[in-house]
């Protein structure tokens, strides 16, 4: 399995991920996704910007995905942008 580094930007997932920190992920390849996985994928608002969130539900229309930041204004994620369509994921992390 491919694998990507990436580096963080912000503080949506913190504690878990740090500002600045790098972290490698598996590339996504339509592999079966886990809940608690950490998703790295293009912004559903633009398609361009790179986010990471926490998959928190599978549904059938896509991937409902949070930050792990317990304040819930440091994260914009799925209660915003609403689900996340599998052709927008770059990797994931276990």
């Amino acid at each position: 399995m491919d694998s990507i580094a990436v580096v963080v930007n912000g503080s949506s997932m913190w504690p878990t991920l740090k500002d600045g920190e790098s972290i490698t992920v598996h590339s996504y390849n339509g592999q079966p996704l886990n809940v608690d996985d950490i998703l790295v994928f293009y912004d559903p608002r633009d398609g361009k910007r790179t986010c990471i969130k926490r998959l928190k539900r599978i549904e059938s229309d896509g991937y409902f995905v949070e930050g792990d930041n317990p304040d819930p204004t440091a994260s914009t994620d799925s209660h915003n942008y609403g689900l996340i369509h599998p052709r927008l994921i770059i990797g994931f992390k276990r």
